[in-house]
């Protein structure tokens, strides 16, 4: 059974898009948060950031983290933080709001790196996330109403870059770093293993193609025994 679950994450894995992300800022609401980084999962998204401002900072380790285990959600808690790291990553940044300037979001290259831009569900996008981004996009709409549900416009940018990035074979080779990919690896295939390393400050093992765990005599050891107890050991 443990050799077809690490098959199945490492389909996942080949999937994957590192420069490809989701920046929520203030968006609060449970069921839209989860539905944002469900959608990041669909399409292959590895981490999302979330930005908490003081009176919803405490979503910050709860709802978004919680919504969906297999995409890393990143907390922020300004806006300046937040888009250092984008930044960092080269991303070009797409803020999702209307005004003259904006351009229809099919008309992004979506293969260069991409971080899209989510506002808070009653006031949009802040004006200084606005003023920091590359581009600001918009979603076409012939109706009455002048906006659609966040969730569903992530949703909406995030398959147009999908088909894009499938256009370019960017789905073909596997792109997520080693390290990632087998810390990704050993949480899901060893979840209960995982929890015990970070309890006892292990590091994680090595596991073989079939999910195997490597590890020493010495790490079976002090898996088995209480952290004080090998501390000891250590220092003696």
């Amino acid at each position: 059974m443990i050799s077809n679950r690490i098959a199945r994450i490492n389909q996942l894995l080949d999937k994957r898009q590192p420069d490809l992300t989701v920046c929520m800022e203030n968006v609060h609401k449970p069921h839209n948060l989860s539905a944002v980084v469900r959608t990041a999962d669909a399409v292959g998204v590895h981490r999302v950031h979330a930005i908490w401002s003081r009176n919803n900072a405490h979503l910050g380790n709860s709802t978004a983290s919680g919504s969906q285990k297999w995409v890393d959600v990143a907390n922020h808690y300004s806006l300046d933080d937040a888009l250092q790291t984008l930044k960092s990553e080269n991303m070009q940044i797409l803020a999702t709001h209307l005004s003259d300037e904006s351009v229809d979001y099919r008309e992004i290259d979506y293969t260069k790196p991409t971080a899209i831009m989510l506002g808070t569900e009653k006031f949009g996008i802040s004006e200084q996330a606005i003023a920091a981004a590359d581009h600001c996009i918009v979603i076409p709409m012939v109706g009455m109403v002048q906006s659609l549900n966040v969730s569903v416009a992530n949703a909406l940018v995030l398959y147009e870059a999908q088909r894009q990035r499938q256009a370019a074979g960017m789905y073909d080779t596997p792109r997520l770093a080693k390290a990632e990919r087998d810390r990704v690896l050993f949480e899901g295939g060893h979840p209960i293993f995982a929890q015990a390393c970070i309890r006892k400050g292990l590091p994680y093992p090595a596991i073989d193609e079939n999910g195997e765990i490597i590890a020493s005599d010495e790490w079976w050891q002090k898996m088995q025994m209480d952290q004080s107890a090998w501390q000891h050991i250590d220092d003696e």
